[in-house]
């Protein structure tokens, strides 16, 4: 015997996976967890008996609720599985699955449209960080075409902004969860920075390379793999993250010049395999970098002189734009960020786990137990 579970398979941004109504999951998380484990097919590299796509940019999945406070329209629970392991990880965000939330809750009736342009505010609860998406919303339905282009994913679709209202800290304590805007850890001059993801930052000739090598050269790195990981671990504890070997952050960026027109070049492992783009929250982390005096972007960056600066973050398969808004009276205090992102769904219908993982919801028991929210630190 199998359970049925209702879902929709999405894209959001240069990720996806599927998409859950909070309620049509188990309400205590192990099992949660074990059910969202056999949904994907991990622990398989493969994920063979799964739907998973055997990458971790494909290993991840939304789960989504109406919002339980004042002024908060939904909120989202993003949650990262691996390929090769049986860990389900919720405690960083997702901002290429963020943009996906708004179209699956529209899509499934958690909320109505509000006319040509629907924007609701979105509670994250991985890292109880809040932001405002738009979607458009012709005759009342989710509009997927258009003319926006993100690199990373092939195409144009219709445009979703998200507006971020508070990101700095959002798992370690602080923008700077060291106090410092640049360190030197293990040897290696790094700024450790948390505006929407963990980050650690150095330039790529400080570990030998030159940050344009492509994906596939970097991933066969190995060297240079047990090289940045054993600079994560030391920086972990610094960033008063504790030990992150078995965690999906900090993730660690390689930066160099520019060489497409854009502020800065970055080369991203998350955390061990590099990205064949840039996450959305870590583009944002970046960005926010490369307008700190004194970061290690300083003296390779390309940066705007306006109080709202718009950072173009070259990636291996193109760039990612962010607008940064900083404070006039201290340039060194980001006040907004946002970003375009798109989406489309994919597929819609039940995702088939074996009953001996669940065996479904009990009658009357069709409300999921909340994840216990994190609270902000710094």
């Amino acid at each position: 015997m199998q359970t049925a579970i209702p879902c929709l398979f999405m894209r959001g941004g240069t990720s996806r996976g599927p998409f859950f109504n909070a309620a049509d999951l188990p309400a205590d998380i192990p099992t949660r967890d074990n059910v969202l484990l056999a949904v994907m097919g991990s622990p398989d590299k493969r994920q063979i008996d799964g739907l998973g796509g055997a990458h971790p940019l494909t290993s991840k999945v939304g789960i989504v609720s109406r919002g339980s406070q004042p002024g908060v329209d939904l909120e989202f629970l993003f949650a990262q599985l691996q390929p090769d392991k049986d860990t389900v990880d919720t405690t960083p965000n997702c901002g290429n699955m963020l943009a996906a939330v708004v179209p699956f809750a529209l899509e499934t009736g958690l909320v109505k449209p509000q006319g040509d342009t629907t924007t609701l505010r979105v509670l994250t609860l991985n890292t109880d960080m809040q932001c405002d998406i738009t979607v458009q919303t012709p005759n009342g339905h989710v509009e997927y075409e258009g003319t926006a282009r993100i690199d990373g994913a092939p195409g144009t679709s219709a445009p979703i902004t998200i507006n971020f209202l508070d990101t700095a800290g959002s798992v370690a304590p602080g923008l700077l969860p060291t106090g410092n805007v640049r360190d030197v850890i293990d040897g290696i001059t790094v700024t450790c920075i948390d505006n929407g993801m963990p980050l650690v930052i150095f330039k790529a000739a400080d570990v030998g390379r030159t940050g344009y090598e492509s994906v596939d050269q970097l991933n066969a790195d190995t060297e240079l793999k047990a090289r940045i990981e054993r600079l994560r671990i030391a920086c972990g504890h610094a960033m008063k993250l504790g030990d992150v070997t078995a965690k999906n952050y900090p993730k660690m960026t390689l930066i160099a010049a520019p060489r497409a027109g854009g502020a800065i070049s970055t080369r991203s492992f998350i955390p061990h395999v590099c990205h064949d783009a840039i996450g959305v929250l870590a583009a944002v982390t970046v960005a926010t970098a490369c307008v700190l005096d004194g970061s290690t972007t300083q003296g390779i960056a390309e940066v705007p002189g306006q109080n709202v600066k718009t950072i173009s973050v070259e990636h291996p398969t193109g760039e990612f734009s962010v607008e940064i808004e900083v404070d006039p009276a201290n340039p060194q205090n980001v006040i907004r960020a946002a970003l375009l992102r798109t989406a489309r769904l994919l597929m819609r219908g039940e995702a088939m786990v074996p009953a001996s993982v669940w065996a479904g919801h009990r009658a009357g028991d069709f409300s999921a137990t909340p994840e216990p929210r994190r609270a902000r630190q710094g």
